[in-house]
């Protein structure tokens, strides 16, 4: 049985029997796998809580002939997940990177891909960012590495690099007003700037942004991202709710 050995990204855990698990990782050179580790979840478990999500790891496994492998030994590099599951806005970040990564990389990974969510969930261990900065430049990076670029030189429609001032979904990119619709969502030039500073991860113009903003690009790339991928992510979508719950108890208390 072919044995291999490489860095990995936990990605996601699974229960499998009474002490088992399967767990989704991101591996540096052998890309999104699939991984039975026996005797986990028992409570004498000396393995357990490395194999925690958002947790890097250096792994030695058997390839399986059925798509999944057999964990044979781990080590822990980065143990990224304790620390981010104390702050719920960084666990939700996490969450949504993660579940990206899933759907990128279930078929084409690369070791770009791998560096950038490491990289990403090093930052939210860290604290380096506010979570939804950092998740909102990890989805237009990751993005970008698929193949799927924003375009923001240029109208998508036309081509010109003139009066820039709506986002198209749909078209990935910024229009013209000369071939904007009413359907287009119209953007300032302050909301122009961050989509381009989070897309190449320039932090300082990032943070100069202001909250509104931060909220309508948000919105945005919640938005492209669904599209492209063509079917919407649990873990954003449970954020959005989540997002206007707070808004609503916000509102209600400045009613009060």
């Amino acid at each position: 049985m072919p044995v291999f050995r490489d860095h990995a990204i936990v990605l996601r855990t699974q229960k499998l029997g009474e002490a088992d698990r399967i767990i989704t990782a991101l591996t540096r050179a052998h890309g999104q796998r699939r991984i039975v580790a026996r005797g986990v979840r028992k409570i004498n478990s000396k393995i357990g809580a490395r194999l925690e999500p958002f947790n890097i790891v250096d792994l030695l496994a058997f390839e399986g002939r059925s798509g999944l492998d057999s964990l044979n030994q781990v080590d822990s590099l980065a143990l990224f997940g304790a620390e981010i599951s104390l702050d719920f806005d960084r666990y939700r970040a996490a969450s949504i990177m993660a579940e990206t990564a899933i759907q990128l990389t279930e078929m084409d990974a690369s070791v770009h891909q791998f560096n950038l969510l490491s990289a990403a969930l090093k930052a939210l261990a860290g604290r380096e960012q506010a979570p939804e900065l950092l998740r909102d430049s990890y989805l237009l990076r990751s993005l970008a590495l698929a193949g799927w670029t924003v375009e923001l030189r240029s109208c998508v429609v036309c081509g010109s690099r003139d009066n820039l001032t709506h986002f198209s979904v749909q078209h990935g990119g910024v229009v013209c007003d000369n071939c904007a619709t009413p359907a287009m969502s119209r953007i300032s030039f302050a909301e122009y700037e961050l989509l381009a500073a989070l897309l190449i991860g320039a932090w300082v113009r990032v943070n100069n942004s202001d909250a509104s903003s931060r909220q309508h690009v948000s919105d945005l790339i919640a938005a492209f991202v669904r599209w492209q991928l063509e079917r919407g992510l649990k873990s954003l979508t449970i954020d959005e709710i989540a997002r206007r719950a707070e808004q609503q108890r916000g509102n209600r208390g400045e009613r009060v």
